[in-house]
């Protein structure tokens, strides 16, 4: 996804728990997907629509926090301003693409 820049904070996606540091370009979109992992999602600067299954849409600025249980199918939108966040993983990481979780 050319939007969407990552790098490992600390652990190791491939074996267990990792948090990552994403940065977003404005209007970038991580369309539907889920992962067998909890993904805990805080927001260090801009705005980032979350929609979560079985959740009202929710936008996070700045401190915002969200997290979504392993097989909840998940997207985001960074909106007008680059987004910077924590992703962390409570297991070793994997995604799947759609609805499907």
């Amino acid at each position: 996804m050319k939007c969407l820049l990552s790098a490992v904070e600390s652990g190791d996606p491939t074996n267990g728990r990792s948090t990552l540091i994403l940065k977003a370009s404005p209007g970038c979109v991580v369309p539907w997907h889920f992962h067998t992992a909890e993904e805990q999602l805080t927001i260090i600067s801009g705005n980032v629509v979350a929609e979560m299954t079985g959740h009202p849409t929710t936008t996070l600025g700045p401190g915002g926090f969200a997290a979504m249980a392993g097989g909840m199918a998940h997207q985001f939108t960074c909106q007008d301003t680059a987004c910077l966040m924590f992703v962390t993983f409570d297991r070793a990481y994997d995604i799947f693409w759609g609805k499907g979780g």
